[in-house]
């Protein structure tokens, strides 16, 4: 019996693939531009059905890939049936209003895939859990909430004006806020931070009172980073009850577990950072933990590696290690033997990062307050005990026409984004009292990009080379540059930041609204959302099959590659398929030189090419910068040696690699016998769809 074969429909139905459909169209088109059929469209008909059959032998065809096959067809001589066809199709959606895709109204002509992120996480949904809301109205829904707050400075501020330049902002994708404000402004959550730091201290009280708050803030939407190097370490005299301490590493697995069962009724998985200090006795515990199958899977965890460790390293000199309770030395280790470890650990398993609290300290202006200790879970955004921080991405690829950047439109997008997270602090409804205290009293905002490896293609330059960086430079020094003279400006008319004074910008400027106004996020889903690639990462594939709900998988092939194919003359269904088995153009003959060079994905690229971008952005980054060094499963350890040294003396704020099957069943990337397959909300590098923010 012959198997049936189905096709996806614009709205995620399914139907049987029917022949006939496309014959009566092909025929009708035919006639239109006076060209003589005699059953050719029977034979263009078949032909597709065969393609359809070999092509997509375990996946399920869309209506827009065969819609592409006729396409392919009706070149040359047949290419005004080709126009004629257009009009057929459009003559048939007439009067059919906005298309629908898991029964969400698309209102604003958005991929698929997007559509299936906003309807599982943003969308709000009445009581029997059914949408009600479409992408326009969200968009709407958030930008009344955040120009609210306008009122406070201005009472005679037109609110609906400010609203239209916020939705206008959102709508064109060309920016886009952080998860929790998509999700929650304007409802009666209101909680609309990405990124928390929560403290602990050294006893049974202050640490489960950091996992309730922990709780909450994942109850919320949020993201959590932790410090647990001033826990004392495993074997260590507990003085109340003359017991013995169980270390840093057993506390972590409370707090996994806490994130695990709030995850479980939540739209949003919690995601938490764990950093302890290379000095504390209990290293190579932490540094370990992750090779153990089940372990601590809602942490990415990082060492904080000093300046001094780092130049121990270096010098191949003795290393301590330090009781945090008692400040004396309990055992001496080679710190090269100790960073070898760590490297051999990231190998293995993808953890642990490195992050370099002595440049993010130097380098912080609200110094004063004490020093920082940890991040949000991705990496990007040290913060103070109980910070919070808005972040929003502004999508490059969406500036980039004819070959050069829209520089004054640009500077239009970034201050209507710094304007537009400043008044977030003012909209957010904050899950505890010490963190409104602290994060209004020093505005830290994170405006970041997104859509960088697009705007490069756009711009014909190839990701891996010096023109990259130093248009990097150029771009990265821009934004943060117009970014300042926003926050200058706003500070003009609302004040600078309660904490101004005993910082360090007074040294520099006579006021400024925000302590810290950019940061680079890595944009898992919000990319998804804006049809961008994530963060300043390359491509993570030119063509791959997303899995987006059970049973559904889609193919997908980068916009830009298909429109420079078609240019060309060399795109085929059939190209698209076979570039889909790897994700890489490199090696298919097809594609021109030119193409592969500037198609470069980030497996084909040479990690030091990854490192050198990342401290490109981090130059002009205030706060700090998310990015994942992709390496191949052929990589060795030596591999993620030297790309931990090169961050460090590039003056990264932290690196994380991540090597292709050091995931194993949990990653997110698949490059299979058939396709490379992605789960639904990968959106590049390391961080795993849901434990990006």
């Amino acid at each position: 019996m012959q198997k049936v074969l189905l096709v996806r429909k614009r709205d995620g139905t399914l139907q049987e693939f029917s022949k006939d459909k496309i014959i009566h169209g092909l025929e009708l088109s035919f006639k239109d531009a006076k060209i003589k059929e005699d059953g050719l469209a029977k034979k263009i008909a078949n032909d597709i059905e065969k393609e359809l059959t070999q092509h997509f032998a375990t996946l399920i065809p869309r209506t827009e890939d065969i819609h592409d096959l006729i396409e392919e067809h009706l070149t040359g001589k047949l290419a005004p049936a080709w126009k004629a066809w257009l009009a057929y199709r459009a003559k048939q959606k007439e009067g059919l209003g906005f298309r629908t895709f898991l029964g969400i109204r698309d209102d604003l002509g958005l991929t698929p895939n997007a559509l299936k992120v906003l309807a599982r996480r943003y969308l709000l949904r009445n009581d029997q859990g059914a949408i009600i809301e479409t992408p326009i109205r969200l968009f709407r829904r958030v930008a009344k909430a955040i120009a609210a707050p306008e009122k406070l400075y201005d009472p005679k501020a037109n609110l609906k004006k400010l609203e239209d330049e916020f939705y206008q902002l959102m709508s064109s994708l060309d920016f886009l806020p952080n998860t929790p404000t998509l999700m929650n402004a304007g409802t009666a959550l209101g909680q609309l931070s990405a990124c928390y730091v929560l403290p602990i201290g050294d006893s049974l009280a202050e640490i489960f009172d950091a996992v309730k708050n922990m709780a909450l803030i994942h109850q919320s939407g949020g993201g959590t980073g932790f410090s647990f190097t001033k826990l004392r370490p495993r074997g260590d005299i507990v003085q109340s009850t003359k017991g013995v301490a169980s270390g840093p590493v057993s506390f972590m697995r409370c707090f996994d577990t806490v994130t695990d069962v709030i995850k479980q009724g939540g739209r949003r998985r919690g995601a938490n950072m764990g950093i302890l200090n290379a000095d504390h006795p209990d290293i190579i515990d932490f540094t370990t933990i992750k090779a153990k199958p089940g372990q601590l899977e809602n942490f990415n965890i990082s060492i904080a590696a000093s300046d001094a460790f780092m130049h121990a390293v270096d010098k191949d000199t003795d290393w301590h290690l330090v009781n945090p309770r008692t400040k004396k030395t309990v055992r001496t280790v080679k710190a090269r033997e100790l960073f070898d470890l760590i490297c051999n650990y990231a190998w293995r398993t993808g953890d642990p990062g490195l992050v370099f609290l002595d440049e993010i300290n130097r380098l912080n202006p609200t110094a004063p307050l004490g020093p920082i200790e940890s991040t949000n879970p991705c990496g990007e955004q040290p913060l103070h005990p109980y910070e919070s921080c808005n972040l929003g991405s502004i999508n490059l690829g969406n500036f980039a026409k004819n070959g050069k950047p829209e520089w004054e439109r640009l500077r239009k997008t970034v201050r209507t984004a710094v304007h537009f997270l400043d008044n977030v602090i003012d909209a957010n409804k904050y899950p505890l009292t010490q963190t409104e205290q602290i994060t209004k009293a020093n505005r830290r905002i994170g405006l970041g990009v997104m859509g960088f490896a697009d705007m490069l293609i756009k711009l014909g330059i190839p990701y891996d080379s010096s023109q990259a960086l130093t248009f990097a430079d150029k771009l990265m020094k821009f934004v943060n540059d117009e970014a300042r003279k926003m926050s200058i400006e706003l500070a003009a008319k609302r004040g600078s930041f309660p904490n101004f004074a005993s910082s360090t910008w007074p040294k520099k400027v006579k006021m400024i609204r925000n302590a810290t106004i950019t940061t680079v996020a890595p944009t898992g889903t919000i990319s998804i959302i804006a049809n961008a690639s994530s963060g300043i990462e390359p491509l993570f594939a030119v063509s791959y099959v997303r899995q987006v709900m059970e049973g559904t998988q889609l193919p997908e092939v980068h916009p830009l590659f298909v429109e420079q194919a078609k240019e060309k003359g060399f795109h085929s269904k059939a190209l698209m398929m076979r570039i889909a088995k790897d994700g890489s153009v490199q090696r298919v003959p097809q594609v021109p030189k030119g193409i592969k060079r500037l198609f470069v994905t980030s497996f084909d690229i040479d990690p030091e090419w990854h490192v050198k971008m990342q401290a490109a952005f981090q130059k002009w980054t205030d706060n700090a910068v998310s990015k994942t060094v992709n390496l191949p499963e052929r990589a060795r350890p030596e591999d993620v040696k030297k790309i931990y040294q090169l961050a460090w003396k590039l003056k990264c704020k932290g690196i994380t690699i991540y090597r292709y099957g050091s995931k194993g069943q949990t990653q997110v990337l698949n490059l299979t016998q058939d396709v490379v397959k992605a789960e639904s909300e990968y959106g590049g590098g390391k961080c795993e769809g849901e434990i990006c923010f």
